[in-house]
């Protein structure tokens, strides 16, 4: 049964992981063929940087995914301090499954559906164009919210609740105590939010479709070569993008474990 079960996951982690390896070595290879390696080059990592489109694309997926990731963890921070702030328990079920709606809609049900909301608001206001780099950055913000509120809520859930009331009652102001006592117990999840939400916004590509316009990202770019032939600069690319996601999970464990021993220190404490 042991045998059986090591296969059956390197099986899995083959067919993950195989399509990823063959990309990053391709990346590194001389020639334009995508089945024949004919030498190690960095050809196409220095020729990156002279594709002015690939690079206004990478461009604009970063904007995107470090603005919505900043202001989704802010606004699902907040959220998720009033969602456990209310005391009833139906009002809570009901505005926790609202908020995990989109995480279980589909994202092309999502896609069409914003895009027809902002077309609708720019034919009232009579905009030029509904669709743009606002669009965006609207519908990054909103399939990221429930990503932030569940890495929040479970860290709000561990906190001491008579913390916050011990420190109004040493002179903090409310706010004054959200910031000095709360926050800081908090930190790892708002972290992991954020982190979550970049990545998610890097690499999403069928609500960015619907809702882009003229505004492209990455994945967008990459999709419109597969119409004629994908350049070995898109593979060194990826592979860069690849690297620093990986870099980022690798972090996020190591704030989730780190959250994990706290607890786990308090716990034997207490």
């Amino acid at each position: 049964m042991k045998i059986l079960s090591r296969l059956y996951i390197s099986l899995i982690l083959f067919f993950l992981y195989a399509p990823v390896a063959v990309m990053i070595i391709f990346s590194f290879n001389s020639a334009r063929s995508v089945w024949r390696f004919a030498g190690f080059s960095l050809d196409w990592y220095t020729g990156l940087f002279s594709d002015t489109a690939m690079l206004t694309a990478l461009q604009h997926t970063l904007i995107i995914a470090v603005l919505s990731a900043i202001i989704s963890t802010v606004l699902g921070t907040a959220a998720a301090v009033g969602i456990m702030a209310l005391r009833k328990k139906i009002t809570k079920s009901i505005v926790m499954t609202t908020t995990n709606i989109p995480m279980m809609n589909a994202d092309i049900v999502t896609g069409i559906s914003l895009m027809l909301l902002f077309i609708f608001f720019g034919k009232i206001i009579g905009a030029r164009e509904s669709l743009g780099f606002v669009t965006v950055l609207i519908a990054h913000i909103t399939f990221n919210l429930p990503y932030v509120i569940l890495s929040v809520i479970p860290k709000l859930k561990q906190t001491d609740s008579h913390l916050p009331e011990a420190a109004l009652d040493l002179g903090c102001t409310p706010l004054q105590a959200f910031f000095k006592v709360v926050l800081p117990s908090i930190s790892t999840g708002i972290a992991t939010g954020f982190i979550m939400a970049f990545t998610l916004s890097l690499d999403d590509f069928v609500i960015s479709y619907f809702t882009c316009g003229h505004y492209q990202t990455l994945p967008i770019v990459i999709f419109n070569m597969t119409k004629k032939s994908v350049t070995p600069d898109a593979y060194a690319l990826s592979t860069i993008i690849f690297v620093v996601v990986f870099v980022l999970l690798i972090f996020y464990n190591m704030l989730q474990n780190k959250g994990e021993s706290k607890n786990n220190k308090k716990f034997k404490e207490v």
